[in-house]
C-alpha cells in the first residue's frame, strides 16, 4: 500500500509541475512578454523605460532563469500583483476562492443526492416510466450547455416569473433566506450534468449488480425485495459513484468559469475570465495554478477513495 500511495503522489507532483511549466510557457508565447505587463503599447516607451520594466519583471534573464524564479516565487505564495488592481494576486484569489467553493458545495450536494437516488430507482424499476424518465434526464443533462441553460432559467425565473434574483451573490448581512435565493440557479447550473453522470453511474453499477450471482442466491433464499437492494445490492453499485465523485466536484472547475460570468458570481472562475479580458498576465496564471493544482488534488483523493471503498483493489 505504500508503495502505491509514494507512487500516486509522485505522479500528482510531477503533474503538478508540468501544469506550472504549462502555465509559465503559455505565458511567454506572445511576441514580447513585457506587453502582457505593460497596458501601453510597448514601442511607443523609450529604450531606457523599457529595459527598465524588463529588469523589473526578471524578463531581461534567459527564459529558463525566469522560469525558476518564478517558480520559487510560487512555492513561497507569492504569486506577484495584478495588472488591473496592482493588489497582490494571493490576495486576490483568497477573496474569491470561498465564495466559489461554497457554490460548489451546495452543487455537488444537489448534483449528488437526486442523481444518486434517481439512479437507483430507475435500476430498480427497469423499464418502467420512471427508468425512461431518468435516461431522459441523464440524456438532456449531459446534452445541455451550462451557458445556455443560465441564460433560460435567468429568463424564466427572474425576468419572467420573477421569483428568483438574477445574479450576483448576497451580502453576508442579509437574511439567510436572500442568500439562499441567490444560490438556487448558479447551484442548480452547475449541478445538473453531474446530476445526469450520477444518475447514469449508478443506474448502470446498479443494474450490473442487480443481475450477478450472489445477488441472484440471496433471492433464491428467500430474501426480500428491499433486503436484497439495501444490503446486498447497494453498497457494491456505489462505488463507482462515490469514487467518480471527487472527479464530479473537480469538474466543478471548469463548469465555475462559465456559471459565475453568467450570474455574475464573485469567484474564481469570474476572476479568471475577468483577467483574461483585462491581459491580467498574473491573475490568468494564478488562477490557472489554482485550477490546476485543485484538480490534481482532486484525482488523488478520488484514487485513495477506490482504495478505501473497494476492497478488490489491489496495490501492486
Amino acid at each position: 500500500m505504500r508503495r502505491y500511495l509514494a507512487r500516486r503522489l509522485l505522479f500528482a507532483v510531477l503533474t503538478l509541475w508540468g501544469v506550472t511549466i504549462l502555465v509559465f510557457g503559455l505565458s511567454r508565447l506572445g511576441p514580447d512578454p513585457l506587453l502582457a505587463y505593460v497596458r501601453d503599447d510597448t514601442y511607443g516607451l523609450s529604450a531606457d523605460t523599457v529595459a527598465e520594466l524588463k529588469a523589473k519583471w526578471g524578463l531581461d534573464k534567459p527564459v529558463y532563469i525566469q522560469y525558476f524564479v518564478w517558480l520559487g516565487n510560487i512555492l513561497q505564495g507569492d504569486m506577484g500583483e495584478s495588472i488591473a488592481t496592482q493588489r497582490s494576486v494571493w490576495l486576490t484569489i483568497t477573496e474569491a476562492l470561498p465564495n466559489s467553493l461554497q457554490l460548489a458545495a451546495v452543487a455537488w450536494v444537489l448534483g449528488t443526492v437526486p442523481g444518486v437516488l434517481l439512479g437507483i430507482i430507475s435500476a430498480v424499476k427497469r423499464g418502467s416510466i420512471i427508468d425512461y424518465f431518468g435516461r431522459a434526464i441523464a440524456l438532456i443533462g449531459q446534452a445541455t450547455p451550462a451557458f445556455w441553460l443560465a441564460i433560460l432559467c435567468i429568463l424564466l425565473f427572474a425576468g419572467y416569473l420573477q421569483w428568483l434574483p438574477s445574479a450576483t451573490k448576497a451580502p453576508a448581512t442579509t437574511p439567510l433566506l436572500t442568500q439562499a435565493k441567490h444560490f438556487v440557479m448558479p447551484a442548480f447550473v452547475l449541478a445538473f450534468d453531474p446530476w445526469a453522470t450520477y444518475l447514469r453511474l449508478t443506474r448502470s453499477s446498479m443494474l450490473e449488480v442487480l443481475d450477478s450471482e450472489y445477488v441472484k442466491l440471496a433471492r433464491a433464499k428467500g430474501a426480500s425485495g428491499g433486503m436484497v437492494i439495501m444490503r446486498h445490492a447497494l453498497r457494491n453499485a456505489l462505488i463507482q459513484p462515490i469514487t467518480v465523485s471527487a472527479l464530479v466536484l473537480a469538474a466543478f472547475i471548469t463548469g465555475s468559469v462559465f456559471v459565475e460570468t453568467v450570474f455574475a458570481w464573485p469567484g474564481i472562475g469570474r476572476l479568471a475570465v475577468q483577467g483574461a479580458l483585462d491581459n491580467d498576465a498574473p491573475i490568468v496564471a494564478g488562477t490557472a495554478l489554482i485550477f490546476g493544482s485543485g484538480y490534481v488534488a482532486l484525482n488523488f483523493v478520488a484514487d485513495m477513495l477506490y482504495l478505501v471503498i473497494d476492497p478488490r483493489i489491489r496495490y501492486s
